[in-house]
């Protein structure tokens, strides 16, 4: 029979052993190598000791050990996260060579969920950028026209699912390197509450901002890897020990009962007018599926000193010792958070804490805000790398929509909703109240299964 594109139709395909988790990561590794050249998705891609997780995987089903619905799926890492014994490079030379000793927490939960591990997604250099442009490793390139970028950090992570090099990616977001690549590259991208999924084993960007993630083909799917990766870790000061819903579960729940709230200022300013058409075109499927819509007014947080400050205090002695080791632009980027004082960071810091608590009042009147994920589709590659400056300013208004929802540390979607002209996809983000990614996962469901977007796949 035919391979299933989603974990959510695979799952029960491989446990009735009507396909063998050796054939779906055989099928894999082959579009990986016929793919990844153009797409410079991979860093490095861990063909032998994946085949050997599939046939403990086919194994271990075939005795009737099956451990849900991850095992025997073949699945890729951003290659910021620790994988014992594999190179974690972070796309830099800095770590060209690094391969640490223990792996990540999100691994760990993972492979204990029967996962395969196929290898480490490129990615913007520490990511620290939003083009996958910056890597020591190069580029990486969207499956829909490889002239564009794939977005980032997480940008091999989007590529590689969007591509079918994989059936889903763990990405990282600390200004919306989860989402931003989703949408342009026409896959889900969720972005869990702060402190839902361990950051442990995750190099960090900013400690107060970062977050773990998945990349998938389906909102079902999104839900499948979040119920596998979330819940406490003792050992990561990040993560709180809130109880963790049944994703799966939530997805069949009703979505009539929900309101919905438009943060129209800021959020859907100085948009493209085929995303803005496309968001417009979701908005009214949405309508249709929940109880209310209504124009709310959101204080926006924009101050990016936090994030700079804390990025420099990580790489500070690096950058002493080998500032040649890094690409220029993160170099610059990371020396931004040199001169932020001790003041200004605890006044930072505590704006962050503030803004945490009281965006929960905008929940006392809607259950989820909705937005374009990216105010314009994918810029070419070409065009920001004319100049040195031409990067900074298209990366700023590409992560302008999605970066509040970091401060504000709240559960956040981007799905697809539409396309350009010339074919390029377009993402609507759909967001909610603090531990409640139940909520986002179930009105994300429900317009999935309302429109055909999700059906449309690269190549075909």
């Amino acid at each position: 029979m035919s391979i299933p594109q989603a974990i959510f139709e695979l799952a029960p395909v491989l446990r009735a052993k009507a396909v063998s988790p050796l054939e779906v990561t055989r099928r894999c590794l082959e579009r990986i190598e016929k793919l990844n050249p153009e797409l410079n998705a991979f860093i490095t891609v861990c063909a032998e000791s994946a085949l050997a997780q599939a046939r403990a995987a086919e194994t271990e089903i075939t005795r009737g050990e099956w451990r849900g619905p991850l095992h025997g799926v073949p699945i890729a890492l951003k290659d910021l996260i620790d994988t014992a014994g594999i190179r974690t490079t972070a796309a830099s030379a800095l770590f060209a060579n690094r391969a640490p000793t223990k792996d990540a927490e999100v691994v760990r939960r993972l492979k204990q969920a029967g996962a395969v591990i196929l290898g480490k997604n490129n990615l913007h250099e520490f990511a620290y950028g939003g083009s996958s442009l910056v890597s020591h490793f190069g580029d990486v390139h969207n499956p829909w026209d490889t002239s564009r970028i794939a977005g980032g950090s997480s940008g091999g992570s989007a590529a590689a699912v969007a591509a079918g090099m994989c059936f889903a990616a763990i990405g990282t977001d600390t200004a919306g390197s989860v989402r931003e690549p989703a949408a342009l590259c026409g896959c889900v991208g969720l972005k869990p509450t702060y402190g839902r999924a361990s950051t442990g084993g995750v190099i960090p960007l900013s400690w107060s901002l970062d977050h773990v993630g998945p990349l998938t083909a389906s909102v079902a799917d999104a839900a499948i890897v979040l119920q596998a990766i979330a819940g406490y870790d003792p050992a990561d000061i990040t993560t709180a020990d809130v109880p963790v819903a049944d994703y799966v579960s939530a997805l069949s729940g009703s979505s009539k009962s929900l309101r919905v709230g438009v943060p129209h200022a800021y959020f859907y300013d100085d948009i493209d007018p085929e995303v803005a058409a496309a968001v417009e075109q979701a908005l009214a499927v949405i309508k249709t599926l929940v109880a209310e819509i209504k124009d709310v007014a959101l204080d926006v947080p924009t101050n990016r000193k936090l994030q700079s400050a804390e990025s420099y205090a990580f790489h500070a002695e690096n950058v002493a010792k080998s500032p040649e080791k890094y690409q220029a632009e993160t170099l610059r980027r990371i020396m931004s958070g040199a001169n932020v004082s001790a003041q200004e960071y605890i006044l930072r810091r505590r704006e962050m804490e503030e803004a945490r608590r009281s965006i929960r009042e905008i929940f006392g009147n809607v259950d989820l805000l909705i937005t374009p994920t990216m105010p314009i589709p994918a810029p070419a590659i070409a065009e920001l790398k004319k100049t040195p400056e031409a990067l900074r300013p298209a990366e700023l208004k590409l992560l302008r929509n999605t970066r509040p929802f970091n401060v504000w540390g709240l559960p956040a979607i981007s799905v697809p909703c539409g396309f350009t002209q010339s074919g390029l996809p377009i993402g609507l983000q759909i967001a909610g109240p603090h531990w409640r990614e139940d909520l986002v996962l179930r009105l994300a469901h429900a317009y999935e299964q309302a429109t055909e977007w999700h059906k449309r796949h690269c190549g075909e």
